[in-house]
């Protein structure tokens, strides 16, 4: 199988269009969205995007320094949320057998041989809720040393399954990145196309979304912890899709019942970042449930279902220090939706 294909973009590109309303016409205070945007000129440097969905529509839009609609993103560790999707697209096409499908059967021709019987215990669902137990190290921030040395590697696959797994800490979570590129694996392995090419085909084409960019392994896989560039407005209709239980434009493009696993507590994860899911972190902020597509430098998409509500913020993904906008939604935008 060889499915690589070129990244070569345009560096501009028209924004996508997207159905826009003020924001109040979907009671929402304006005001309170003006003053995020004040506090992120004086307080946030390195902040690129700002956007606010709600009913279905874009209510508010901000950039920052050379940032524009049609720039894209580096979603950085976001992109772990987009392959749980194409997973969850793919079990629902009848390509993956389910969260019960073993690593083993989904992975025979890169065992390594011999190979650790702890791996047999290991499922697709171990992967997506980040509970394998290979031998990792995860810092307070998320930052994960080791993905360095994997991303030296040239045979990314073999590093991984050459990894000890600890008994005492399969079912345990641990954020791990080695576990969301195996599930990008994994895809390419069941639908005979890498993860950027089946979401074109199965996620991107039916939102609509263009301009995009995802960079591969060595091995011409998908990268599945980091890689994927969007818009912000195409992250905000990829919002849109999710908060409508998978359906955009009267279509069915991610199956409800996925997403309903997928933003559940599947294990106890960090107290900063939230419970986790099926590669998307979850809980509640300022009294509202969320669910919590989350990476480096500040890419997130937050959905916030019970305000029919998503927001986005971008910033410079090439950072060792950054500040968390999750207090713009506690001060600022979740306020400017309340009753």
């Amino acid at each position: 199988m060889d499915n690589r294909i070129s990244l070569l973009s345009s560096p501009y590109n028209t924004a996508p269009a997207m159905a826009q309303a003020r924001p109040e016409e979907t009671g929402t205070g304006s005001s309170q969205l003006e003053q995020a945007h004040e506090t992120i000129l004086k307080e946030y440097p390195k902040m690129h995007s700002m956007l606010v969905v709600r009913s279905g529509k874009l209510v508010y839009e901000q950039y920052y320094a050379d940032y524009h609609a049609g720039s894209l993103n580096d979603l950085r560790s976001a992109t772990k949320s987009v392959v749980s999707l194409l997973t969850g697209i793919a079990i629902g096409r009848g390509e993956l057998s389910g969260t019960h499908l073993t690593v083993p059967d989904a992975l025979r021709s890169y065992l390594p041989a011999p190979s650790d019987p702890l791996l047999m215990q290991l499922t697709l669902r171990h992967l997506l809720s980040m509970t394998s137990g290979f031998r990792w190290i995860t810092g307070s921030k998320l930052g994960e040393p080791l993905v360095r040395n994997l991303q030296r590697s040239r045979r990314w696959v073999q590093f991984i399954l050459n990894l000890p797994l600890d008994a005492e800490n399969i079912g345990c979570f641990q954020y791990r990145s080695s576990d969301s590129h195996l599930l990008s694996v994994i895809l390419s392995e069941g639908t005979g196309q890498d993860a950027f090419s089946y979401a074109r085909q199965h996620l991107f084409g039916p939102l609509g979304i263009k301009h995009t960019a995802w960079l591969p392994s060595p091995e011409g896989h998908s990268m599945g912890h980091i890689g994927l560039s969007l818009t912000s407005r195409d992250i905000a209709k990829l919002g849109i899709c999710l908060l409508g239980g998978g359906l955009y434009e009267g279509r069915q493009v991610i199956p409800q019942s996925w997403l309903e696993e997928a933003f559940s507590k599947q294990t106890d994860g960090y107290p900063a970042y939230g419970d986790y899911g099926y590669q998307f972190w979850n809980g509640r902020i300022s009294g509202q449930p969320y669910v919590l597509a989350h990476g480096h430098g500040g890419q997130q998409l937050w959905l916030l279902p019970e305000l029919d509500s998503a927001v986005v913020f971008t910033a410079e993904s090439a950072v060792s220090r950054w500040r968390n906008p999750r207090r713009l939604l506690e001060q600022h935008i979740i306020p400017a939706m309340n009753p």
